[in-house]
């Protein structure tokens, strides 16, 4: 191959200029592999010796620093490409192909530009012409072996690593808090305030309960945590700052403060714009996780417990929110509904209305995300009155009885699960005692045994301290027996469960809280009717059907029976004289307000009741002009004649506006003078009606 060099040197290539790219994967190796920087940029003498002036042998070393994984962030790297691609350059020079690039698309590109713009590749052992096949299947093996190399550098590296952590021995920056003593064991931070404020914290979660109640009360004292510097000018400087709920978060998920070493709890991947992004995995796909490998803040069993609760109180990372600390808000049901169309947690959205908050439930995550509507809401107070309704007829006596029937039986399991236990603990004494007997019979100037028979009698001790340990342990969570006076006490306790529940002095929290022992969560889904769901702790389910809820103007909406009570009065009165009539009975409107005739006439239209005029008319009453057509007098004589009692007439609206009753076979008729029959006159007056309204003149 070298000795064909020249050969494939051509004119057309020394026309061209040549580039030498020269790189370092570390800023260490810039600094401390001397030598192999010098040989690089030796390559410059071969282009020149092949033909190539010194003023065209062009260096990129941009790159110096730069692993060659990958060709983003390589600036040098894509420049040569660039000038490879536009027909510039006539050779390319590199140590290696691993100082090209260890990536083998990075690398089968930049041969892909050299073979159509026949560009020569030259290295520590020779030159070669990309358009040649033979040349080109020979670079294709050197970058698949560099991309190989990367690889198994990794894999050696990455396997001490791992090694080290599956025993715990790994060194990993440890959080505030723990630091690394003088014989590299994590031991607690030797600044007393640092312990105190940390043990403080988780003190303070304990009692609230919740994340951001712990940030609340830092914030309302005037403390500050502590944080140690990672990097910059001030590295590992204690610094003091503000509590914040990520930090409380961070601090509840680090295992290290309940004395467990871990490994491999995040993973990283490579994105294809060069960024990275990680990825938390779940507990058993971890590395490693050493429980008590060193001193912690608290247990951990406390740290489980921890973890537990921020699940309830939906902040764990990754899983859907579908509990929620209980607070002070009427939502009954707050932070455990279910949306029965989509699955997803509903939300709280509180109405005031006349001083009173009024809570609705909202599933709303899916119309967030898309930009779309809502999934259903729905009113919250018929179903939280439901759901109260429930719970005190479930809490009864027999209820009570049967769970502890239940408990009892769980009892006996136990019993059954500690005999097996004790097994365990019995065949560990045993075989204590036998390696101990093992080790006393061996002759003590036989150190070679001595020592083996040792070192098993001490891990026998180990597991039977363990088996041990965990026998008490489980002995004590199962086995909670309730005295005959405790059974008394829970049986008594559903007579008193409404009482308490009813008591307008329990605050809604303890509600709330009554409700997350008993429910495990509540499924709605609005239909024609509300559909509830109830899944009781233990798995008992129950379905409830609520008719829906009035919406706001149907709440204000007047009554059917005064709207019946005011079609009867129009047969006989005025507007005006029905709103003091329905006043006089008592009776008020949709909104709670006395009546007026503007009221009853609003009712009246958007009800679509006859008018008096009307009824009045289809009972066959005349208007003024027809009455006097009717007698062959004018309308003002017919207004005499009625203020004089010889015509009836009802008034049809509050303007004292009448309609006339019909004179009959005998209608009055025109007289001399002004006087009048005093037996018609009288006849007249009697046939009127007591409840007549004077007309208009």
């Amino acid at each position: 191959m070298t000795g064909s060099a020249h050969q494939k040197v051509t004119a057309n290539h020394l026309r061209r200029d040549a580039y030498l790219y020269v790189r370092q994967s570390t800023v260490r190796q810039v600094f401390e592999n001397t030598e192999s920087t010098r040989r690089q940029y030796a390559l410059r003498e071969r282009a020149v010796a092949m033909g190539w002036p010194v003023e065209r042998v062009n260096v990129i070393d941009s790159d110096l620093g730069q692993s060659g994984a990958s060709s983003v962030d390589r600036q040098g790297f894509q420049k040569l490409v660039g000038e490879v691609g536009m027909g510039r350059a006539g050779i390319v020079l590199g140590l290696e192909v691993s100082r090209l690039a260890r990536n083998s698309t990075d690398w089968h590109r930049l041969l892909e530009i050299c073979a159509l713009t026949d560009t020569l590749i030259l290295d520590e052992d020779g030159v070669y012409s990309p358009s040649d096949f033979n040349d080109r299947l020979l670079l294709g093996l050197k970058g698949t072996m560099s991309e190989a190399e990367l690889h198994v550098m990794r894999a050696r590296l990455r396997g001490g690593i791992l090694n080290q952590a599956r025993r715990g021995a790994l060194k990993t920056p440890l959080p505030v808090g723990l630091v690394y003593d003088p014989a590299g064991n994590v031991a607690l931070d030797p600044d007393k305030q640092v312990r105190q404020s940390i043990a403080h914290m988780f003190e303070t979660f304990q009692r609230t309960g919740s994340a951001s109640a712990t940030v609340r009360h830092f914030r309302e004292q005037g403390l500050r945590f502590p944080r140690r510097q990672r990097s910059g000018p001030r590295k590992g400087e204690l610094l003091w700052e503000p509590m914040r709920h990520w930090r409380v978060l961070r601090v509840l998920h680090n295992p290290r403060y309940a004395g467990a070493f871990f490994f491999g709890r995040s993973r990283t991947r490579k994105r294809p714009g060069g960024g990275v992004a990680m990825e938390m995995l779940p507990r058993d796909e971890w590395t490693a996780l050493l429980p008590d490998a060193h001193p912690g803040y608290i247990g951990w069993e406390q740290f489980e417990a921890n973890l537990r609760r921020l699940r309830d109180n939906a902040q764990a990372n990754g899983s859907e929110r579908r509990k929620s600390p209980p607070r002070e808000g009427p939502a009954l049901l707050q932070g455990f509904v279910v949306c029965g169309v989509c699955g997803q947690r509903m939300t709280v959205r509180y109405h005031t209305r006349k001083d009173r908050q009024w809570p609705e439930y909202v599933c709303q995550r899916k119309g967030i995300e898309t930009a779309g509507a809502k999934c259903q809401t729905i009113p919250g107070s018929g179903v939280d009155q439901a759901i109260g309704e429930l719970l005190v007829e479930t809490v009864t006596p027999m209820t009570l009885e049967v769970a502890l029937q239940v408990q009892a039986a769980l009892e006996a399991r136990a019993n059954e699960a500690d005999a097996l236990r004790r097994q365990r603990v019995e065949r560990a004494r045993y075989e204590a005692d036998l390696a101990r007997r093992r080790f006393m019979e061996t002759d003590p100037g036989n150190r070679l045994v001595v020592d083996v028979l040792e070192a098993e009698w001490n891990e026998k001790l180990r597991a039977l301290h363990d088996a041990q340990e965990e026998f008490e342990h489980r002995r004590a969570q199962d086995h909670q027996e309730l005295s005959e006076e405790q059974r008394q006490q829970i049986v008594a306790l559903a007579t008193d469960f409404p009482r308490l529940w009813h008591d307008p002095k329990t605050p809604q929290r303890e509600r709330k809280r009554m409700v997350r022992l008993l429910i495990e969560d509540v499924t709605l889904t609005k239909g024609d009717e509300i559909a509830v769901g109830v899944r009781f702790r233990g798995g008992v389910t129950q379905s409830i059907s609520l008719p829906l809820a009035q919406n706001a103007w149907q709440l204000r909406q007047t009554s059917a029976q005064i709207i019946a009570e005011i079609d009867v009065l129009l047969d006989d009165h005025t507007e005006a004289r029905i709103a003091e009539i329905l006043n006089e009975r008592g009776r008020v409107s949709g909104e709670g307000k006395p009546f007026r005739a503007a009221l009853v006439q609003r009712l009246r239209r958007d009800y679509a009741l006859k008018t008096r005029y009307d009824r009045l008319r289809d009972a066959g009453m005349l208007t003024l002009t027809e009455i006097a057509e009717l007698l062959g007098v004018s309308p003002s004589t017919a207004k005499v004649w009625r203020r004089r009692g010889l015509l009836l007439a009802h008034a049809y609206n509050d303007k004292n506006e009448c309609l006339y009753e019909h004179p009959g076979d005998g209608p009055p008729v025109k007289t001399q003078g002004r006087k009048l029959s005093e037996r018609r006159r009288f006849l007249a007056v009697t046939s009127n009606p007591t409840n007549e309204v004077q007309c208009e003149a």
